[in-house]
C-alpha cells in the first residue's frame, strides 16, 4: 500500500460545499476576523498585544 493511501486515513477531509456555504454566510466583520486569524504575522501581533494587555504593559491611547 502506498504512503499516500496510508496517510489518507489520518487526514481529515473537508466538505468543500459545506465550507463554501459557511464562508458565504459570514458577515464582512467575520470575514475580516478570519483573514486576521489566518495571517500568521497578524495573529502573532494580536497575540502579543493581548499578553501585554494582561500584564498591564499596554500604552494608553492618549500616550500614543
Amino acid at each position: 500500500m502506498s504512503t499516500a493511501v496510508k496517510e489518507m486515513g489520518r487526514v481529515e477531509l473537508v466538505n468543500l460545499e459545506r465550507l463554501a456555504y459557511l464562508l458565504k454566510g459570514l458577515s464582512a466583520t467575520e470575514l475580516e476576523t478570519l483573514e486576521l486569524l489566518l495571517d500568521e504575522d497578524a495573529f502573532r501581533s494580536i497575540n502579543q498585544s493581548l499578553k501585554e494587555l494582561e500584564k498591564g504593559e499596554g500604552i494608553p491611547i492618549d500616550e500614543w
